[in-house]
């Protein structure tokens, strides 16, 4: 049976156009069954303009576009009427299997948390972006949502990331790396060392405290943080990232060309793992289904490895794994409920 992935048809600075065209090509290639939510009119009249096949898809009409400048919480209030809210809403339902979107990342992580819910036990959704390292890609998290953070979110957080590297990426015993300002067990503050604690006496492969210049060195395939500085964190990267395309075509500019003839190769390899396109979006980890944040840029390619890295979760079934693992835990450190 196909998955069916519903996607906020005009979530992104590109939407429809770009989100129709990577839909199209996710019916073709993965078999994707497709809701799109949004202006049934305008994206009936986009496909027809640019002759795009709405094949294996259907459309569930919503009036308005969540404003990227409101307020997140509006997403349960005066935005329950937008394509991101109707999404939600049918993820809920059980009328899809994920959830897909470009929009406002605030407005996505409360949907997913009062609409959609937690697992039970989670304390916190937390998106969760693929970063590239020397060593392939680790995952960060939180990257944004949740600025004040307590020890045992952190935890969580460590447990999610480790589900999701294990089960959709195929990592054995994933590493775990607790950001910090030093190395030593008793570096950094509270939250850092009470953390340290308890990563320490789980079952999880934890590699201690790792400094933000390890960070690329790629030798934690998760890292942990709270939110304020995982954002940071994200940030950085995606400059350094921009900093390092713009010097690479620096270097072989001008007499420089002929030495990009023989590196060609490889530096298309390198432009490829700095491209967020590749990995598609940032997971939603503890949404009691999967919620996939793509870009606000995204573009028809990373609209269509968006849907993938949905259907992989569906398929790999991670929130049952990450619901399996803090079953087990302590009550004192769960939910009792979720809102």
């Amino acid at each position: 049976m196909a998955t069916t992935v519903i996607v906020d048809a005009f979530g992104g600075d590109k939407a429809p156009l770009e989100v129709l065209k990577g839909c199209e090509r996710a019916v073709s290639e993965l078999g994707t069954h497709i809701i799109l939510t949004g202006d049934s009119g305008k994206i009936r009249e986009c496909a027809s303009a640019h002759r795009i096949s709405l094949s294996g898809m259907e459309i569930e009409h919503a009036d308005d576009v969540f404003d990227m400048h409101d307020e997140p919480k509006e997403i349960i209030k005066s935005g329950k009427n937008t394509s991101m809210a109707r999404g939600l809403s049918l993820l809920a339902e059980g009328r899809g299997d994920a959830f897909v979107s470009a929009g406002s990342t605030g407005a996505l992580v409360m949907g997913a948390t009062f609409i959609v819910k937690r697992i039970k036990g989670i304390k916190r959704v937390a998106p969760a972006p693929m970063l590239p390292t020397n060593k392939g890609t680790f995952m960060l998290l939180d990257a944004g949502a949740n600025v004040e953070c307590r020890p045992e979110m952190l935890f969580q957080f460590a447990v999610m990331g480790s589900a999701y590297m294990e089960k959709v990426l195929g990592v054995k015993s994933p590493t775990v790396g607790l950001l910090n300002v030093g190395t030593e067990e008793t570096k950094g503050r509270e939250l850092e060392t009470e953390a340290y604690r308890l990563l320490k006496e789980s079952e999880l492969n934890f590699y201690g405290n790792i400094e933000a210049r390890e960070v690329p060195e790629g030798n934690c395939n998760v890292v942990v943080t709270d939110g304020f500085t995982g954002n940071i964190v994200l940030k950085l990267y995606e400059g350094v990232a921009s900093l390092f395309g713009n010097r690479v075509k620096w270097l072989y500019s001008g007499a420089g060309k002929l030495g990009a003839l023989f590196s060609l190769g490889k530096i298309k390899r390198f432009k490829k793992e700095l491209d967020y396109r590749e990995t598609g979006g940032s997971v939603l980890l503890g949404a009691r289904k999967p919620v996939i944040k793509a870009h606000g840029s995204s573009d028809a390619y990373a609209f269509f490895n968006a849907i993938r890295q949905a259907q992989k979760c569906v398929e790999e079934n991670v929130t049952a794994a990450i619901a399996e693992y803090v079953s087990g835990m302590p009550s004192a450190d769960k939910e009792q409920d979720n809102v």
